[in-house]
């Protein structure tokens, strides 16, 4: 018995340990904590989602899932071959262009009338705490904090590791003049040297303005947060963002709910949604967006166009890896939905209404 409380007391100090490094953030406290309290959203001392929503679609278990997950037999989870990619030159973008660069995954670039928007972006190659862990694919991994210029705007949705890298967020620094997120995630962007100042902080159903006539609404979404052991401490996010000439929206991970009608209903069109299309599993259907459900969101969203993200970068799910793409394009014909599909890194033209994309995940095993 001693010999056996020796090895689970070891354990323990040594997983205290390790959550203590400074890439795990911190949990809000004193004033921060305070106002968090004070939000309709918040109950029972976590943030909650507007409606039910079990992690596991009911009728499964944690079990099932981490089973599956590790021992299972999956098929084409992850590319054979080298994701091809495009590498734009993001320095030296004229800034009057329109354009979007999708870096993989739910990291994108954005220039709209004449300001510089990064969302959620994750350099570090990995979308894990444990160093080994959530490798990023060959070939989607290129670009670096070095590639970004001066950003005028950083949109973080949520707390998890595939969304708010640490060791991006601390390499761009002092590129970002300001960063927009939800109640709480300012404890970690805080901890990790940002400027109070400089972190907009929200909740649910806020509006505000920025500089030259643009404005941020926030819109519910429907999943979860956390880093560590305790989850639901911060805010997951969606987005409304109107420019002078755009109405984009920028949603985050988000699984299927009425929001997405409320927010077509309150706002009108949409020239472009950015929604996410991957690593999704029945068996997690609450949480993240079926591919059933995708062409059916940007229509409640009146949507122009469709940036399908959250693929093709990092292994999160059970689903083959060029799964998301394939689907979103055969489900969308026939469709008044123009569905962009660049490659890692390509130049999307925000106001070109004729560009074509090629299907470049069937090159490629």
């Amino acid at each position: 018995m001693l010999i056996l409380f020796l090895i689970v007391f070891t354990i323990t100090i040594v997983i205290l340990a390790f959550l203590q490094q400074p890439k795990f953030g911190k949990t809000p406290t004193d004033k921060r904590l305070d106002a968090i309290k004070q939000s309709p959203n918040y109950k029972d001392g976590a943030f909650q989602n507007r409606t039910y929503t079990p992690t596991i679609t009911e009728g499964y278990s944690y079990w099932i899932v981490i089973k599956e997950f590790l021992f299972d037999k999956k098929i084409r989870v992850r590319p054979i071959e080298r994701v091809p990619n495009v590498k734009t030159d993001l320095l030296h973008l004229d800034i009057n262009e329109d354009v979007l660069v999708w870096f993989g995954h739910s990291s994108y670039f954005m220039q709209v009338d004449g300001k510089r928007i990064l969302v959620d972006p994750v350099f570090s190659g990995s979308a894990s705490p444990i160093p080994s862990g959530t490798k990023a694919f060959n070939g989607t991994d290129i670009y670096t904090a070095d590639d970004l210029p001066e950003i005028d705007y950083l949109f973080i949705s949520h707390d998890h590791w595939d969304h708010l890298d640490y060791k991006t967020i601390k390499q761009i620094k002092h590129k970002v003049k300001t960063v927009i997120c939800g109640l709480g995630v300012g404890a970690h962007l805080e901890y990790w040297g940002y400027s109070k100042v400089a972190i907009i902080e929200k909740d649910w159903d806020e509006s505000f303005s920025l500089n030259d006539n643009f404005m941020v609404h926030t819109v519910t979404a429907r999943h979860f947060s956390g880093r560590g052991l305790q989850r639901n401490k911060s805010l997951w996010m969606a987005y409304v963002l109107q420019t002078p000439t755009m109405q984009i929206y920028i949603g985050g991970d988000s699984g299927f709910d009425t929001h997405f009608d409320e927010v077509g209903e309150k706002f009108g069109a949409f020239d472009l949604v950015i929604l996410e299309n991957g690593q999704y599993d029945k068996k997690w259907r609450n949480i993240h967006t079926m591919p059933d459900e995708l062409v059916g969101i940007a229509k409640s969203l009146n949507a122009k166009k469709l940036l399908p993200v959250h693929s093709s970068k990092f292994l999160l799910s059970n689903h083959p890896w060029d799964e998301p793409l394939e689907l979103i394009t055969k489900n969308s014909e026939g469709e008044q939905l123009k569905v962009l599909t660049p490659m890692i890194g390509e130049l999307v033209l925000l106001k070109n209404n004729e560009q074509i994309f090629t299907k470049w995940w069937q090159t490629i095993q």
